[in-house]
């Protein structure tokens, strides 16, 4: 078959990619950024089209078969006005292509009561489809429970940090999680289903309550038993803001998880264990196999890898384009021992557990206070302690360019009056040796952009500058540990 994948930089659209090559198909990605793609090891095996779902599909639809649309505006204002026009557009751009089916992944609800903001928009997303002369398959699921997954890290840190747990009324809602590698599953084989027009439930084969499933984490993790301590009055707006506190998933996101909770989200049918084939991982199972590959460090997509809304997205202009206005840079250098390719593995590793090699209060804090105000904060941490590539997150970062052994440049995704992007570069040295270049570049928007330049700027000898000696002199350190 040929698949067109929208939203094949995020979660779940850059696993299922791989599966569906694994299966002999031939796949297209719509990406608004394809340079996204660039670093991920299947790159070479897809055809990359820029654009949206909601401009124009015509070339992106061309001799399709099946659209797998796993897409949604999750954090703009309007959201829900986007996806209905985002999930119509594709579906009138699917019928003027002569495409046999779209695919889509939505959200398990109840029927007959009010639902959240944004399980009644990923239904209305289905009904879209399901109207359309183009034949769907929708299929809804609860808490996705995989390594990398949103729904999996709030229930990890959660779990973990609190050995006194607050719980809320809603941990009391029966759910039916899933595992990861089986919704892939389904939406692989939904490929190349006979002929359906209709939604079907998917879900694991245990139903537990949220507060369950975290004794349940706890027991698989090896943690000392959890206490619970109850209240009722913890409303999932509040526990959003408890949310954003006490794990790496910010409120944005955190938000509609909890309010998805507040329902009980069951499957009512299990339809689809009889036209598509296969046994579903318990609840046990798939933590253990989430659990594993955090351990492993081989997290093959992260819900940090989308975009982050109000985040500048616009490449480090070069300096021409400067001239006439403003822009504040911080350039340092230092020569080290080290050779380049050691230095580099440095550069590369910066970040997550590892730090950013000064002055770790001062970054705490600046994550704390992105945090307060909507930001993402520190926590996003990196998806492999090794290695980097093109548009996944990094702390408060996102990767925006790599030249491997010679260039990082991070663009700033932490909320700042301008937009910030951090530089770091490796050359090698005139007869042995490397050098190691940092710049730190600033583009101020308004008068609040030049004070809060003002206000930073003297912090940056500590800062930028201990970055510059720390990285140094890690590289060294770590030369003269190998020849001793």
């Amino acid at each position: 078959m040929r698949c067109l994948v929208t939203g094949a930089t995020g979660y779940l659209g850059g696993r299922l990619v791989p599966r569906l090559l694994a299966e002999g198909h031939e796949v297209r990605c719509l990406v608004r950024s394809p340079e996204k793609l660039r670093d991920v090891p299947w790159a070479a095996d897809v055809e990359i089209v820029r654009g949206d779902v909601l401009g124009d599909l015509g070339e992106a639809m061309r001799d399709v078969e099946v659209v797998h649309y796993l897409v949604h505006s999750l954090h703009s204002k309007d959201f829900a006005n986007a996806d209905r026009k985002a999930a119509e557009n594709t579906a009138r751009a699917a019928e003027r292509a002569g495409v046999r089916r779209i695919v889509y992944l939505g959200g398990l609800h109840p029927e007959g009561t009010e639902l959240s903001p944004h399980l009644a928009s990923r239904k209305e997303v289905g009904e879209v489809f399901l109207r359309s002369p183009v034949q769907a398959v929708v299929l809804q699921a609860a808490v996705i429970i995989g390594s990398g997954s949103a729904s999996f890290e709030m229930l990890r840190y959660l779990t973990e940090r609190l050995p006194v747990m607050v719980t809320p009324r809603w941990v009391h809602n029966r759910i039916q999680p899933i595992a990861v590698r089986d919704v892939l599953r389904y939406l692989v084989q939904a490929t190349t289903l006979e002929d359906r027009n209709r939604t079907f439930d998917i879900g694991g084969p245990d139903v537990l309550t949220y507060l369950q499933m975290m004794l349940r984490y706890a027991e698989v993790a090896g943690l000392p038993k959890r206490r619970v301590l109850p209240v009722p009055l913890l409303t999932p707006g509040l526990s959003s803001h408890w949310v954003n506190v006490v794990t790496p998933v910010p409120r944005s996101i955190a938000k509609p998880l909890i309010e998805s909770l507040v329902h009980e989200v069951v499957c009512r049918e299990d339809d689809i264990r009889e036209v598509l084939p296969g046994e579903n991982l318990g609840y046990v199972k798939a933590v253990e196999l989430a659990l594993n590959k955090v351990r492993d460090a081989d997290v093959e997509t992260r819900w940090s890898g989308a975009s982050t809304p109000g985040a500048p997205s616009e490449p480090l202009p070069t300096d021409p384009d400067w001239s006439g206005g403003s822009v504040y840079t911080d350039d340092r250098e230092t020569r080290t021992n080290a050779t380049p390719e050691r230095l580099w593995e440095v550069v590369e590793g910066i970040g997550g557990e590892r730090g950013w090699y000064s002055f770790p209060l001062a970054w705490a804090v600046r994550g704390w206070l992105d945090r307060l105000v909507g930001g993402v904060g520190l926590r996003r941490g990196r998806r492999d302690p090794h290695h980097l590539h093109v548009g996944e997150a990094l702390d408060f970062w996102r990767v925006e360019e790599i030249e491997r052994g010679r260039l990082l440049r991070l663009r700033a995704e932490m909320k700042v009056p301008g937009k910030a992007w951090l530089e770091l570069r490796v050359a090698a040295g005139e007869g042995h040796g490397s050098t190691y270049r940092q710049r730190a570049v600033f583009v101020p928007k308004g008068l609040v952009g030049h004070l809060y330049w003002a206000a930073v700027y003297p912090f940056h000898g500590i800062v930028f500058g201990g970055m510059v000696r720390n990285i140094a002199n890690e590289a060294e350190l770590h030369k003269n540990f190998r020849k001793s």
